[in-house]
């Protein structure tokens, strides 16, 4: 569904897939049956990060990448490690990893947050880190990363509110939560601001914007799944300590489905 509508790359054991909750075995089994699925129609990011440096690389040693075009490594959380940490731990993740990295900064979530000095250092030194996803929900920060960054470096937004004006302000697209309810409409969101179209582009956003505002209500991923489940994809089962999303919230997403249906 994603694929044929537009999706340009999947990501494989990451926020909205619960990758916390996940065993080993598990993760290996949606590895395989996505790249069964996939059959090499698009690339393929694996979601590979914490906040032990051993304990990632040793799961980057252990694991095949070979199907694989880059990993999503989240910035260390909980230890809160300093800009020094942060940057020694990314580039011993680095030097172990044999395919490019994606660096993933979300400090709403880990409270660690690759300030964009540290991105760009990382950047700079470590050769296979080729992107970030920048989710600090900061426009400022946004916009000074995209500032000083390498020239083939790429700023990904993670925050699906302000994808579209980090692209047009220079970023390289997204890696989205709400895509997977919507792919078809995020994703032309998305190829039109690169295009620099701004006008056509920020009307799907604001057809969008209220669905969007309403799967993080109940944050991510009970949102998605309950928006998900509604649209008829698949159950709103996540694992505790996440609870599904309101009954309230599915009414609200029904009306949302419909809006957008007209």
């Amino acid at each position: 569904h994603n694929i044929q509508n537009g999706v340009e790359y999947l990501v494989i054991s990451g926020t909205t897939g619960e990758s916390v909750t996940i065993t080993k075995s598990e993760k290996k089994e949606i590895v395989q049956t996505v790249n069964k699925v996939n059959n090499g129609r698009v690339p393929m990011v694996l979601g590979i990060g914490g906040n032990n440096t051993a304990a990632v690389i040793e799961e980057i040693n252990t694991t095949d990448l070979n199907i694989f075009d880059a990993i999503l490594s989240v910035s260390p959380y909980y230890t809160k490690p300093t800009q020094e940490g942060i940057y020694q731990h990314f580039k011993a993740v680095a030097a172990a990893c044999p395919i490019p990295v994606i660096l993933y900064n979300v400090p709403g979530r880990t409270s660690s947050n690759i300030l964009p000095e540290t991105t760009v250092r990382i950047a700079v030194d470590c050769k296979n880190v080729i992107a970030v996803k920048e989710a600090c929900n900061n426009v400022g920060q946004y916009l000074k990363l995209l500032k000083i960054k390498p020239k083939d470096f790429m700023v990904i937004s993670g925050d699906d509110d302000l994808a579209l004006a980090v692209t047009l302000a220079g970023g390289s697209g997204v890696i989205s939560v709400i895509g997977q309810a919507y792919p078809k409409e995020f994703s032309e969101m998305i190829r039109l601001g690169l295009q620099g179209n701004a006008k056509e582009s920020y009307v799907l956003h604001y057809k969008l914007m209220d669905v969007i505002s309403a799967i993080f209500s109940e944050n991510n991923p009970s949102g998605i799944k309950g928006l998900l489940n509604v649209l008829g994809f698949c159950n709103d089962t996540v694992r505790l300590p996440l609870v599904p999303a309101t009954e309230g919230l599915k009414k609200q997403f029904e009306s949302l489905v419909d809006t957008l249906k007209s």
